[in-house]
């Protein structure tokens, strides 16, 4: 017992790394991040996001059929990484003003933090879809590949998806932990509060979506 109760003393004073120590301890994690400002690693972090979130967009229009990995991936860079800059400010925005109906709502750069650090298991996959993009080419993109593939590239592309939904839901559960921290709510509500801002975050991108084809010529 003393064992243990030395160990869980030393941990709580070792240096946080926000970076490493979101994956296992994300409630110290946001506390130690709770008077930090925005700054450039939330948002990298948010553009990988974005560009993850590409990547798996493209998969879902077969982009694999119809364009190169070195056109999938410069768009994923440059549109994704913009579109997940942007979304992470909105998601903020949405996020602490469902915040202020809690007993304790949060500012707008806690929440910024939390959708950034906890989507941390999600933005390492970026890693996993260039490794896979290198071994399986442009079939990596596509929605039904070949079945004329070799077995180890079907394999890997099998891999590859289930890694890819595990890490984004490591970084859903991340971010309700993290909402439950920093608005002082049990983790089934913060659970709540995440869902409904992905409904309201959705249905603004589906408004935005109609006002632009409305809008713009010729459509």
């Amino acid at each position: 017992m003393l064992g243990i109760a030395y160990a869980l003393r030393v941990m709580s004073t070792e240096p946080i790394r926000p970076l490493q120590d979101v994956w296992l301890r994300p409630r110290r994690v946001f506390r130690e991040l709770a008077d930090a400002p925005v700054g450039l690693v939330d948002q990298l972090l948010g553009a990988t996001q974005g560009m993850v979130g590409w990547l798996a967009y493209c998969r879902a229009q077969d982009a694999g059929a119809k364009f190169s990995l070195g056109q999938i991936f410069g768009t994923a860079l440059v549109v994704g990484s913009v579109v997940g800059i942007v979304s992470l400010y909105v998601m903020a925005v949405i996020y602490a003003r469902i915040g202020t109906r809690t007993a304790k709502p949060a500012p707008r750069r806690q929440v910024v933090h939390v959708l950034a650090y906890g989507g941390v298991p999600l933005a390492m996959s970026l890693g996993i879809w260039v490794l896979t993009a290198l071994l399986a080419g442009e079939a990596t993109f596509m929605q039904t590949p070949h079945a004329d593939l070799e077995g180890f590239v079907a394999i890997l592309l099998r891999a590859q998806f289930v890694s890819y939904v595990f890490l984004m839901v490591w970084s859903v559960v991340l971010q309700v932990m993290g909402f439950s921290e920093i608005l002082g709510i049990a983790t089934r509500k913060a659970f709540g509060v995440w869902v409904l801002g992905q409904l309201i975050g959705v249905l603004a991108a589906l408004f935005l979506f109609v006002l632009i084809v409305t809008l713009l010529p010729g459509t």
